[in-house]
């Protein structure tokens, strides 16, 4: 049984993110997309939170699990006992920096093989950062997330807009 990790924030998760899901369960056998807890951003949502946003589009996936993980993601392989990344690639930057992280994986642990997966071209230019900062300034974000992502992120910022005004 062939299975991957496809690991990323989702801070939220977008369309782009659930085409790249959608597309590796049909190429593995089982997915786990992993929510990952990075001390070095700061995250809109909790990863209970994403991880909730995530499960709503992925439930009818039989094969698509999702889960999150603090700490190595190497480590977080072995936990999964696989050695396999699923990582998505939107443009020539994306690949310069994911390519660099497949090496340090690979160096870390010699087993560890990262299989890209480019996007569709209609979500070659998302980004959960610009998603947020649109949503934050008012924009309408509705052809990039989904509908339920959207009420979430007009619900956190509506009341973070609120905090600041008080």
């Amino acid at each position: 049984m062939k299975k991957a990790v496809y690991p990323g924030t989702f801070d939220p998760v977008t369309n782009g993110h659930l085409d790249v899901i959608k597309r590796g369960s049909l190429i593995f056998d089982m997915l786990v997309v992993s929510v990952g807890c990075n001390p070095l951003k700061d995250a809109l949502f909790s990863v209970a939170e994403r991880m909730e946003m995530i499960q709503e589009h992925v439930k009818d996936l039989k094969n698509v699990e999702v889960d999150s993980f603090q700490g190595m993601l190497v480590d977080y392989l072995k936990k999964q006992k696989t050695n396999i990344i699923l990582r998505g690639i939107r443009t020539v930057s994306d690949f310069e920096y994911e390519f660099q992280r497949a090496l340090t994986n690979r160096v870390l642990n010699k087993e560890v093989e990262t299989v890209f997966v480019m996007t569709s071209e209609q979500y070659s230019f998302l980004n959960s950062t610009l998603i947020k900062e649109a949503v934050s300034l008012g924009g309408s974000v509705s052809q990039f997330v989904p509908p339920n992502v959207e009420r979430r992120l007009a619900q956190k910022f509506k009341h973070m807009y609120r905090k600041n005004t008080e």
